[in-house]
């Protein structure tokens, strides 16, 4: 996806989670391009994204609409992907990780520190954050050499937040963001001590909490169907 694509896919998916957009909100192409200043290009493929992570459903032939999700939604996925993940991490703690897995990862936990090391992000950091997230996670899916816990991962994956790929972040608050994913990082760090050193019970179990660092999103959720604030509303003229 291109740029201007990824920054209205993440701006979306915060709108989402937050309750900017409320569930049954109508998104058309057209004012939501105006909204973020791109081409519907971008937007096409923002909508088309979110479709699949189950915060979008089609309304009619005509644009999308911002499907109802509760933060119980959100937690249940978010647990089935720890589970999966974390009986991944075991599996290749125990198998043991290849020449060419460890090199992986390691480049990842590499580029990690050079984001973080300055003490504090960017947009176009957290851009770079979440491709060498997916990397990393898929090297350790890959490496437990069980095909079953991909195809689990990909059909959950279209439930609500439950993607390791559907990050979302609050521009507005860029240092409670920094701490965030820096934790995020220094997590995989951990994991990948356990994984060389064969520890396959420390493996799993860190791979299931670094699982819950995406709950913050189910309490984001919590928090804004309880609150009455402001919605942006993006409807067609």
């Amino acid at each position: 996806m291109s740029k201007p694509g990824q920054l209205v896919l993440i701006a979306l998916r915060k709108m989402i989670a937050s309750g900017e957009l409320a569930a049954g909100e109508r998104l058309m192409e057209i004012p939501t391009a105006e909204l973020f200043g791109v081409s519907r290009m971008p937007v096409r493929m923002a909508f088309r994204t979110l479709e699949q992570e189950g915060l979008l459903v089609r309304f009619g032939g005509r644009g999308f609409q911002v499907r109802s999700v509760s933060a119980n939604d959100i937690a249940g996925a978010v647990e089935v992907r720890g589970v999966l993940e974390g009986l991944a991490a075991r599996l290749t703690a125990e198998r043991g990780l290849s020449p060419e897995g460890r090199a992986a990862l390691e480049l990842c936990l590499l580029q990690g520190d050079e984001l973080f090391d300055k003490g504090f992000v960017t947009e176009d950091d957290l851009e770079a954050y979440h491709d060498l997230n997916m990397r990393f996670h898929q090297v350790i899916i890959e490496g437990s050499h069980n095909p079953a816990i991909a195809d689990a991962l990909a059909r959950n994956d279209h439930l609500p937040f439950a993607s390791v790929t559907a990050l979302a972040v609050d521009r507005k608050d860029m240092a409670r963001e920094y701490r965030r994913f820096n934790y995020a990082h220094m997590q995989h760090h951990s994991v990948f001590d356990a994984l060389v050193n064969g520890q396959g019970a420390r493996a799993e179990a860190m791979m299931r909490e670094h699982a819950n660092a995406t709950l913050r999103y189910a309490e984001i959720f919590s928090s804004a169907v309880a609150s009455e604030r402001m919605r942006v509303i993006l409807r067609a003229d």
